[in-house]
């Protein structure tokens, strides 16, 4: 358990004690607690969803570059590392997948990358989670990410339906070391 999860069970358990407390104490009567308990709640509610839109949401979670030339990412709460890296110079959002072979585009990503997906020949197949998919191999004329710059980086573009692009081993492979501990992805040169 992260420390956050530590402390709002910490925070759960003391107000459902207090509140247990003021029930069995006899201080309120039973309609008024009841009701009090659905305000609190409905605040709390409206407080932890304030939180997950304007903190967890709005924050990049994701890449920032440390001495050297390496790159932390931090696990997001999903579980994932995502990086927003520059395609091309247009930013898009990544899930770094050390299981995914190649750096693959979603086709919007691709288009806004300024792919011309009219001209695409899907040659290759890729075995996903959703079944098999048809790619079209491209090369980005450049991926940015941390202060990092690549250029002609090898990639597709998966014509299935993708909800996020995916950063794979073709462009992590340009460093000598990738390390996972603590909640942290360390991309070392």
């Amino acid at each position: 358990m992260d420390p956050d999860s530590g402390a709002r069970m910490l925070y759960l358990v003391l107000l459902g004690a207090f509140l247990l407390f003021v029930i069995l104490r006899g201080g309120l009567a039973f309609g008024r607690v009841i009701r009090t308990l659905i305000i609190w709640a409905l605040i709390i509610a409206g407080l932890a969803m304030a939180y997950t839109v304007f903190v967890e949401e709005r924050s990049d979670p994701a890449a920032f570059a440390v001495s050297g030339g390496e790159i932390v990412l931090r696990r997001a709460p999903d579980g994932h590392f995502h990086a927003e890296a520059a395609v091309n110079g247009t930013p898009i959002r990544f899930i770094v997948d050390t299981g995914a072979t190649d750096v693959v585009l979603s086709h919007a990503d691709a288009e806004a990358a300024g792919i011309d997906t009219g001209a695409l020949v899907y040659l290759g197949r890729a075995r996903t989670a959703n079944g098999v998919v048809r790619t079209a191999p491209v090369r980005l004329d450049t991926l940015s990410l941390a202060g990092r710059t690549d250029t002609n980086v090898r990639a597709t573009v998966s014509e299935g339906d993708m909800g996020i692009s995916l950063l794979g081993m073709a462009w992590l492979d340009r460093f000598e070391r990738i390390e996972i501990a603590g909640g942290e992805m360390r991309l070392v040169p």
